[in-house]
């Protein structure tokens, strides 16, 4: 089987893998832009371009630290958007453009009234040679409390009317960024579609305060003696990213092509993000973090995955787990697991024990040798009787593979819970 291809055509846009620059402080620039295609990247979307003025703060950036130092599992900004003119950031498209022609490159937006809108639109197709467009509807900070960002994009009568004077203008295809700040995004995402955007990006970063310096009790980052709230982004976001891409997917009458965005720093998130159809994918933090040579370690490790499940080409995954994400209410109620400790390679520390008895279904005992020959002192036995296959013991384990969860085998059907006898005779009473 001959390599696997990765390239990309999302709402016409074609690029030679589905690895773009997120709209974020790496493409701020030519100088980022071109290193970034040198290296391998297949697009970007350029730093939001506006005529607003743009004034940022010092300092910029808060964290969520894991346990190894430079280990960031989460990462606030109070950063703006681009603090150069219209002129210069169109120069600069252009220039990036003429170097790297196959590469996709979209202009981000964010203006306030339709004539701005439609200028931008007019001057980025003509004097920047764009592919398309990716209106900014998500922004947390400093922008929404000018009636930008994500006060549009939490407003789908907004989120429409701001699309539909693009799209009046727009001759190449127009994604619409949106915010996640909501308990739902599926009504903009249908309130941009039927403005005719050609695609939807989720999701932006989440409204956060990120810390607290306890010295000297302001909020982190620091601005001074003061702080606000920011944009969270990174590792820590990616669960609700796909949350919220599988939720617009599955909406009824969405059509719309998604370009990911949320958490993804690995070939394996790429892939999860793919198979829950995703057609392109977004990255900042991760580059913000490690530099743009991370595209190396994404496209090989992508296409020895895609070519270990035989699959010809990204496109062949796109939306393979999207079925199986499920209502609550439909899944097997027959189904059981339960914990496997591997003795030869448990290190007695007990965590299991700990947070099973203390947090879940005391599923473990600390047998004797008398009661259970063979198994060292110290080593716990799971009662699978009591073990409801939480998965939680796994997860503390410090040992890779010690414990794992075990299908049970049942001659039993299927049952969901509109089956379960408990909910019918509780519909028969009412």
């Amino acid at each position: 089987m001959s390599q696997p291809s990765l390239a990309t055509t999302f709402a016409g846009i074609t690029s030679p893998n589905p690895f773009w620059l997120a709209s974020a402080p790496p493409t701020n620039s030519a100088y980022q832009v071109l290193k970034a295609f040198e290296a391998g990247w297949g697009g970007a979307v350029w730093k939001t371009v506006t005529d607003s003025p743009i004034v940022n703060v010092s300092s910029r950036y808060g964290a969520v630290l894991g346990g190894k130092a430079g280990q960031v599992l989460g990462l606030n900004n109070l950063e703006l958007i681009s603090e150069k003119s219209v002129a210069q950031n169109c120069a600069e498209m252009a220039e990036v453009k003429q170097a790297f022609p196959e590469r996709a490159l979209l202009a981000s937006l964010m203006f306030e009234t339709e004539s701005q809108w439609q200028e931008a639109v007019r001057r980025c197709e003509e004097t920047a040679g764009v592919d398309g467009f990716e209106l900014n509807f998500g922004c947390p900070h400093g922008l929404c409390e000018r009636g930008m960002g994500s006060t549009v994009g939490q407003n789908a009568a907004l989120c429409e009317r701001i699309t539909g004077w693009v799209t009046a203008v727009a001759t190449k295809p127009v994604l619409v960024k949106l915010t996640p700040n909501v308990a739902s995004m599926v009504p903009m995402a249908l309130a941009v579609q039927r403005a005719g955007a050609s695609g939807v990006s989720l999701i932006n970063t989440l409204n956060s305060v990120v810390g607290v310096n306890l010295e000297t009790l302001v909020p982190l980052p620091s601005v001074g003696q003061s702080s606000s709230h920011g944009g969270y982004a990174g590792p820590a976001v990616k669960p609700i990213a796909l949350h919220h891409l599988s939720e617009v997917l599955q909406a009824e009458g969405f059509t719309l092509p998604i370009s990911g965005i949320g958490g993804i720093g690995t070939w394996q998130d790429a892939a999860e993000f793919v198979a829950l159809g995703a057609t392109s994918l977004q990255i900042a933090t991760a580059v913000m973090l490690r530099g743009f040579n991370i595209i190396t370690p994404l496209t090989l490790g992508l296409q020895a995955y895609l070519q270990s499940k035989s699959l010809p080409h990204v496109e062949a995954l796109r939306g393979q787990a999207l079925p199986k994400l499920q209502p609550w209410h439909q899944l097997n109620l027959n189904h059981k697991v339960v914990a496997h400790v591997d003795a030869t390679t448990c290190i007695a520390c007990q965590k299991c024990v700990t947070v099973c008895d203390d947090a879940a279904y005391q599923a473990f005992a600390l047998p004797t040798q008398k009661v259970t020959t063979g198994v060292p002192m110290g080593v716990p036995v799971v009662l699978e009787e009591a073990c409801v296959g939480c998965n939680l013991c796994s997860y503390v384990c410090p040992v890779a593979g010690c414990i794992t969860m075990q299908p049970v085998e049942q001659a039993l059907p299927p049952l969901t819970w509109q089956q379960h006898p408990r909910n019918t005779a509780a519909l028969e009473a009412s």
